[in-house]
């Protein structure tokens, strides 16, 4: 933190004591922090949100009361609302937690790196910022629908942008997104992916769909053709049941 960089308040909002007093414990080792104060339950926390002023709160969601999805809908409409991360053992609210565009989504147990991680991706966000992500994701969720999918791991809940996506390839008992930032790993079967997202993606074999937009060209080798996407080494095999409808795609696309 430098010098004049005041440091981050923060409101621990939290109906478990024992959570409260852990996460206390690892704001103390993060540079920049100061811990303002804590709340058991959404009631309290509104009034040290008026006393304190905290620039960032870490939320519960599941809690007696109003929960902490209901209390970050009131807080976002607010004039200049705090930052909110939310630390949480249920990854089912990631999607309904992200309509307020929280800073970040932290399954419990929560480590001190991850905290560290995403109290860094907070500060990098000022509170104007913040509201427009707020109004931002309202708006496209309520217009458009789905724009994101979740994976969660150990490590946290990720959202992919569905435009970023190149193909979704099923290995295993598993589907795999393939994006500009790497791979990741759903719990979605690729029928319901194909079935939601068919519009944007075509289906070149039984494990594999792609997006429309990235496809460049078909190669031929020693075993088949293989579709050629931009923005990834990643190259479907395309079964040869469909590989009269991605040659007419192609031209189509030309």
């Amino acid at each position: 933190m430098s010098v004049t960089e005041r440091p981050l308040g923060v409101l621990i909002v939290d109906d478990e004591p024992l959570a409260r007093a852990r996460l206390a414990r690892q704001l103390q080792a993060i540079d920049g922090c100061q811990l303002l104060g804590e709340a058991a339950d959404g009631e309290s926390a509104l009034q040290q949100l008026d006393s304190l002023d905290p620039d960032l709160l870490l939320l519960d969601i599941e809690m007696p009361g109003d929960n902490g999805l209901q209390l970050a809908e009131q807080i976002s409409t607010r004039p200049n609302p705090p930052a909110i991360i939310f630390c949480t053992a249920h990854d089912e609210f990631a999607l309904p937690a992200f309509a307020v565009a929280p800073s970040g989504y932290l399954l419990k147990p929560v480590s001190v790196e991850q905290l560290a991680q995403a109290i860094a991706q907070a500060r990098r966000l000022s509170k104007p910022q913040l509201q427009n992500l707020r109004a931002e994701a309202i708006t496209s969720e309520s217009a458009t629908g789905r724009r994101q999918i979740k994976a969660v791991s150990r490590r946290g809940v990720q959202l992919l942008d569905v435009d970023d996506i190149r193909c979704f390839i099923a290995e295993d008992k598993y589907v795999i997104a393939h994006h500009s930032g790497g791979e990741t790993v759903l719990d979605e079967s690729l029928k319901e992916l194909e079935a939601e997202f068919g519009e944007r993606f075509v289906r070149v074999h039984r494990n594999a769909i792609v997006a429309v937009g990235f496809i460049t060209g078909l190669q031929k080798g020693g075993e088949g053709y293989r579709v050629i996407l931009a923005g990834t080494a990643q190259t479907p095999a395309v079964s040869r049941r469909l590989l009269a409808g991605i040659k007419s795609l192609l031209s189509e696309m030309a």
